[in-house]
């Protein structure tokens, strides 16, 4: 993470590239295959990568996804 880019949201080995643009594209269903032909410049270690990040993330912090009526 740098300031000077992307006003320093993690991205991909600093190519103006976030992280979560990534992360996004994979919860919408895009595949690895689909991503790399879209973004040549990507490969298959950002992915990785991208989901290591994301996983040390989960681990840090608990959030109550459930609505107030679920807790009824």
């Amino acid at each position: 993470m740098d300031p000077a880019v992307c006003t320093g949201k993690a991205c991909i080995r600093r190519l103006r590239f976030p992280v979560a643009r990534l992360l996004g594209l994979l919860a919408a269903g895009e595949t690895h295959e689909s991503i790399l032909n879209d973004y040549p410049y990507l490969k298959r270690e950002d992915i990785d990568e991208a989901l290591r990040y994301a996983a040390f993330l989960a681990e840090d912090i608990a959030v109550d996804l459930s609505s107030p009526a679920d807790q009824k």
